[in-house]
C-alpha cells in the first residue's frame, strides 16, 4: 500500500462516518510517519482503522470499506474497522503518537498513529511471522531501534496471548545481532 491508497481509505471513511479524526494501529500506520518505508513494511492491503471520537462507527467502516466489499473489489485494498481493544499498545503511546494533519491527500482527515517503536511492540505482541518480518524490516531500515522496542514491550500492561516473554526474548536477540560488528 502507498500513501495515496491510505489517504483514499481515510477519505472514504470520513465520507461514510462524518468523522474526521481516525486512529490507524496496524502496519500501514507506517505510511503516515515514513511514506518511503521499505516495500516489506507496506505489503498489507488493509488499514486497521478506528474513528477516534466514535468507535461505534467501526462496524459501518467495516461494512462499507471492509474485505470483500464493493470498495475492496474495486480498488484492491480495504479498511478493517477495529475496536479500541484490538491493538495492544504500550502505556503512554498516546503521548508519543504521530499525528498527520493538513496533508493535501487527506482532504481534512486527521490520522493518529502509534510511534514506530510502539507499533513494533504492538506487532510483536501478536507474534505472527508477518509481524516479526515487519519489525525486522523496520530495524534493518534503521527506522526502529531494538533497545527502544524492548523498553516499549516492558510498558505493555496486558498480555492476553501470553506472548510478551517470547516477544521480549526475540527482540533482545535482535538487539544483540544489531550490535555485532
Amino acid at each position: 500500500m502507498e500513501m495515496n491508497e491510505l489517504a483514499h481509505v481515510l477519505r472514504a471513511a470520513r465520507a461514510i462516518t462524518g468523522e474526521s479524526v481516525f486512529m490507524i494501529v496496524g502496519s500501514q500506520a507506517i505510511l503516515a510517519q515514513h511514506p518511503d518505508a521499505p516495500a516489506a513494511m507496506k505489503m498489507s492491503m488493509e488499514v486497521d482503522i478506528l474513528p477516534r471520537d466514535r468507535p461505534d462507527l467501526s462496524d459501518l467502516i467495516e461494512g462499507a470499506l471492509g474485505a470483500e466489499s464493493h470498495f475492496h473489489a474495486t480498488f484492491g485494498y480495504h479498511a478493517d474497522g477495529i475496536g479500541e481493544e484490538t491493538a495492544i499498545l504500550p502505556m503512554g503511546w498516546e503521548d508519543r503518537a504521530f499525528v498527520l494533519e493538513g496533508h493535501p491527500l487527506l482532504e481534512g482527515a486527521v490520522v493518529i498513529c502509534p510511534e514506530i517503536h510502539d507499533l513494533c511492540a504492538s506487532k510483536l505482541m501478536a507474534f505472527r511471522e508477518k509481524d516479526r518480518s515487519w519489525v525486522e524490516a523496520a530495524v534493518t531500515a534503521e527506522l526502529a531501534d531494538p533497545a527502544t522496542i524492548a523498553r516499549r514491550l516492558d510498558g505493555i500492561g496486558r498480555d492476553p496471548g501470553g506472548t510478551r516473554g517470547l516477544a521480549s526474548r526475540w527482540v533482545k536477540a535482535m538487539e544483540c545481532q544489531s550490535s555485532e560488528p
